[in-house]
């Protein structure tokens, strides 16, 4: 059977050196200059290694970025909403020159890929913070992170992988694109939708999958496993959480789990197209686009992220956006119900965030059953209950979670 989804830019790519050059690469990397990787920039490697982040082949040179930032495109035309740059101190980039090679290791030293250095420039980060974020904003989490948190100087280039980067926990949720879409095939899942999240699936998580699987052959529930903000749920009891609901309420082969190395940005309209633009070449057809995803606080409107999607051109996405309105629960009705469907008023509905959640538990309250299935209550009651006081991040409501 062939593959029902084509690759963003049209093909897959598989940027690991055969074992033969990869070997040659180690021993000639005590020669380059060496960086250790930033957590969020190893997930950035590993997603364009694997795939993740087809037709990219490296980090972006200083056109392309620049392409970005202002048109959402790479030179060649093709879609590309967000900048994936490799940032390194002034000092580290006096020591090379365009056309060196870089030895980019992870953070126990192992070498994972070498960078062949095209371009080395230095951005105007507050530039970017406004073009990526819509803001230049320091309580902006993103914006925070891009200007205070990362080196001055970036470096562009193609990268020779060599080595995987070695993960020592959910190993059984680490698919790469390919692994992903064969067992998609396997399975005859020719039309299937991602369900991106960094919170444990709450009710309304739950009525949005189970919609999507009305007219779709199965749902991808694509966990984040990097780096989040402070109060937000681990990965591992994310897992956990999903796990049980998706054994205990959800039909037989009709979801899978699994997991992707990125960092949250927060980037709102332009981290959605990112979202689906990668779920693309792990072989999806369709994106779970629902209220304010990727957002934080009020930075962006409640539905910007849908928006977006009609703002490009029709053929630069294969994925498409399933818009699901504003979900709740509704007193009325006696469950879940979306705008489109319920003709009740707001003193009848409860509106459900991932930030509410973990603001009730954070307090030590009990979620209601219209919050939460009484399973996956119990997996974030039992980590709430073990944390310290210095642990438990206060979590504010602001923004649509305070809606």
């Amino acid at each position: 059977m062939t593959t029902f989804i084509k690759p963003h830019g049209g093909r897959l790519n598989d940027l690991y050196l055969p074992a033969e050059q990869a070997a040659l690469q180690r021993r000639q990397a005590g020669e380059y200059p060496s960086r250790d990787l930033t957590q969020r920039q190893l997930c950035d490697v590993e997603l364009l290694l694997n795939g993740a982040f087809s037709p990219l082949d490296g980090f972006l040179g200083q056109a392309d970025y620049e392409q970005v930032l202002q048109e959402m495109r790479l030179r060649d035309g093709t879609l590309w909403p967000m900048p994936i740059t490799l940032d390194v101190p002034v000092g580290f980039a006096e020591t090379i020159g365009v056309g060196s090679r870089v030895a980019l290791r992870d953070l126990e030293g192992v070498l994972i890929a070498v960078l062949e250095v095209s371009d080395i420039w230095q951005p105007d980060r507050k530039a970017e913070a406004v073009a990526v974020f819509g803001t230049d904003d320091d309580d902006h989490p993103g914006v925070f992170y891009l200007l205070h948190k990362t080196h001055p100087v970036y470096l562009g280039g193609r990268l020779l992988g060599v080595e995987a980067p070695i993960h020592y926990d959910f190993k059984y949720l680490r698919d790469t694109p390919q692994e992903l879409r064969e067992k998609f095939q396997k399975w005859g899942w020719r039309r299937v939708v991602a369900f991106q999240t960094r919170n444990p699936m709450h009710r309304s998580h739950e009525y949005l999958a189970k919609i999507a699987i009305e007219t779709m052959d199965g749902v991808l529930v694509h966990s984040l496993l990097g780096a989040l903000k402070p109060g937000d749920i681990p990965a591992e009891v994310r897992s956990e959480a999903i796990s049980v609901l998706v054994d205990n309420y959800f039909a037989p082969n009709t979801v899978i789990q699994a997991g992707y190395p990125l960092d949250m940005r927060y980037a709102g309209p332009r981290e959605a197209l990112l979202h689906a633009l990668f779920r693309q070449n792990y072989g999806c057809s369709h994106l779970i686009v629902g209220r304010d995803h990727a957002g934080v606080g009020d930075y962006y409107g409640p539905f910007d992220a849908q928006k977006i999607f009609d703002e490009i051109p029709k053929d630069a996405l294969e994925t498409k956006n399933m818009n699901i309105d504003w979900t709740f629960w509704c007193n009325k009705c006696g469950g879940m119900a979306s705008q489109r469907t319920c003709p009740h008023t707001k003193d009848d509905r409860i509106l459900l965030s991932g930030t509410k959640v973990r603001s009730m538990l954070s307090e030590g309250q009990d979620l209601p059953v219209e919050f939460s299935r009484p399973e996956v209550a119990k997996v974030l009651q039992k980590y709430y209950a073990g944390l310290t006081a210095e642990q438990n991040v206060k979590i504010e409501l602001k923004g649509h979670s305070a809606a």
